[in-house]
């Protein structure tokens, strides 16, 4: 009866005391930190919006700079007169990094696009409806803020370029993005703060991540901070609600060639996190009345008893866990925060088996040759799901050609195990092609390794799509040396592919644009086809495609050979 009136009287009365001077105390600290924060805030972000508008700035100079000097390049004339995509783009691909740029796009002198270097597959449309070209086309030079068919918000210059006689043959634009999540992440780390780029009253690229993902795409809720940008075009400063945490942002409208603001620049930072060091100043605050609290703490002496049992399990679950024993039984049957703790820590364990156990059998698989074997990250969520990609990125790693992404001899090596040991339990055919790019050494010599790297990467993209069944497999053996794989064709099957491959190759005229005159690529292809027994060999498959890859060079190149007409 004491005991229960001892606390019931005493401790828990002064308990609640002490805990309320605690609080009141640090609430009045807080306020006063806070003021003080508040303005160390405002003038931390005023000062990064005048570097912002000073980097906005200097990226129309730079495209300026670049714009200007390209169009004075004797070779972008050369290449906008040629209008071959190819040629355009070797000019000014490297003119990227040389003036700090993100892009070029250029147009012949009707305003249609030639090419753009960051979506080399997307032109022949028109450019009429910017600005810059068509002050280009009228021979003006004018840099401003724009938005473009690919680049939806950018800083950008466009300039005429001029035949030797002065005529108009196109002109170019020289642009740095803003749209991209790269464009703000560079902007983040220079000025310390986030950055959003807003298009209208949506938000098309941001550093602001909300569950793990950023908040891309989504609309501002806020049509004060919209008017002042878009209508009243003028800069804003204030508090704005973004994803549920307040922010405090300055804006800074952003131009378009005939004055009108079509977007903005927005930095700030949720102030929860400016304030992060009124925290620590509470904390102190805390400690210095701890002596207090510590009465108040016996009063919870009986509820601590009644969970030890469940953290007791909890923190034996989780020391399992620790060591890499994931076979873990946490049951913590209580109604608060440990229970649910418990479930969650079962639940990340099981994940985290389920995890090891698909990423050994996606190991297994590529170990057997199976490359087209693909983890599903999909039942995965968070970092669990970035683990499974990660993993099966690097085993893709070591089973792929880095130059011409066709898999690599390792690769091919386990598929023909694989298909050898299938066709001998099947009794099908299994046919083979060798195939030698010609006269290579020559070409490498003549126009150089890089432009011998870009062939080679156009003969496999041609084999990639000629060999199209879905059992078919073909790799890059080395050099310039290609195989392919074909389960269950015999051989005429293999002669007619290995034909058409062939055509193909010779009918594409892989050559070295930069060079006059120069010689198209061809392939000569050797043709094997066996159906297997126990007692033969792969090594056999593989001489006889050799044997006969080396008749056809032998007899002239540019054909088909097969082992059986030879033997």
């Amino acid at each position: 009866m004491f005991g229960r009136s001892f606390k019931s009287k005493i401790i828990l009365p002064v308990a609640l005391v002490l805990a309320t001077l605690t609080i009141v105390l640090a609430v009045l600290v807080s306020v006063k930190f806070l003021s003080y924060s508040d303005s160390l805030i405002d003038r931390t972000i005023h000062a990064n919006a005048q570097s912002l508008k000073s980097h906005l700035a200097s990226s129309k100079d730079r495209t300026r700079a670049a714009a200007v000097s390209m169009a004075a390049n004797p070779e972008t004339i050369n290449a906008i007169k040629s209008r071959c995509p190819v040629e355009i783009f070797c000019v000014f691909e490297p003119a990227i990094d040389l003036y700090r740029i993100d892009f070029f796009t250029i147009a012949d002198d009707s305003g249609v696009v030639l090419l753009r270097t960051h979506e080399r597959d997307n032109f022949g449309d028109s450019v009429l409806n910017i600005q810059s070209f068509r002050n280009a086309l009228e021979g003006e030079v004018s840099s401003h803020f724009d938005a473009g068919v690919v680049a939806k918000v950018s800083a950008r210059t466009g300039a005429p370029v001029h035949d030797t006689d002065g005529s108009l043959i196109g002109v170019i634009s020289a642009g740095v993005r803003l749209d991209t999540n790269e464009a703000v992440d560079r902007l983040k780390t220079h000025f310390d703060t986030e950055v959003t780029v807003v298009l209208g009253d949506t938000r098309i690229a941001t550093t602001v991540i909300r569950d793990g993902r950023r908040i891309n795409g989504t609309v501002i809720d806020n049509p004060k901070l919209i008017k002042v940008l878009t209508e009243d075009k003028r800069e804003y400063f204030g508090n704005v609600n973004v994803a549920g945490t307040i922010n405090k942002v300055f804006g800074i409208p952003l131009l378009d060639a005939k004055g009108e603001p079509f977007a903005a620049v927005l930095i700030g930072a949720p102030l929860s996190e400016l304030y992060a060091e009124s925290n620590a100043l509470i904390r102190n605050v805390v400690i210095v009345s701890v002596v207090g609290l510590f009465i108040a703490m016996l009063v919870l002496y009986r509820v601590i008893s009644s969970i030890s049992e469940p953290l007791a399990m909890l923190s034996e679950g989780m020391n399992n866990i620790e060591n890499g024993d994931l076979n873990v039984d946490i049951h913590t049957e209580t109604w608060c925060e440990i229970g649910r703790a418990g479930k969650a820590m079962q639940k990340m364990a099981e994940t985290i088996q389920k995890l090891i156990t698909e990423i050994n059998v996606a190991i297994s698989e590529h170990e057997k040759g199976n490359t087209d074997y693909r983890l599903d990250g999909s039942v995965f969520y968070g970092d669990y799901r970035l683990l499974a990609d990660q993993v099966m990125k690097l085993s893709n790693l070591g089973m792929t050609d880095q130059l011409t992404k066709l898999p690599n001899r390792r690769s091919f090596d386990r598929r023909l195990e694989m298909e050898w040991g299938r066709a001998i339990r099947e009794k099908a055919p299994l046919s083979i092609l060798m195939m030698d790019v010609d006269h290579f050494k020559a070409y490498n010599d003549a126009y150089g390794h890089q432009q011998g790297d870009v062939a080679l990467q156009a003969v496999a993209d041609v084999l990639s799509k000629s060999i199209g069944r879905a059992a078919d497999f073909t790799a890059r053996w080395g050099g310039e040396e290609f195989v392919a794989l074909l389960p269950s064709t015999d051989s005429d099957g293999a002669l007619y592919v290995a034909e058409k491959v062939r055509e193909t190759i010779e009918s594409v005229e892989i050559l070295c644009v930069e060079k006059a005159g120069a010689k198209k690529v061809t392939i000569s292809i050797g043709v094997n086809t066996q159906i297997p027994s126990p007692e033969d060999t792969v090594e056999k498959l593989i001489a006889g495609a050799d044997a006969a890859l080396y008749h056809a060079k032998k007899t002239g190149r540019n054909k088909v050979c097969s082992h059986e007409a030879n033997t």
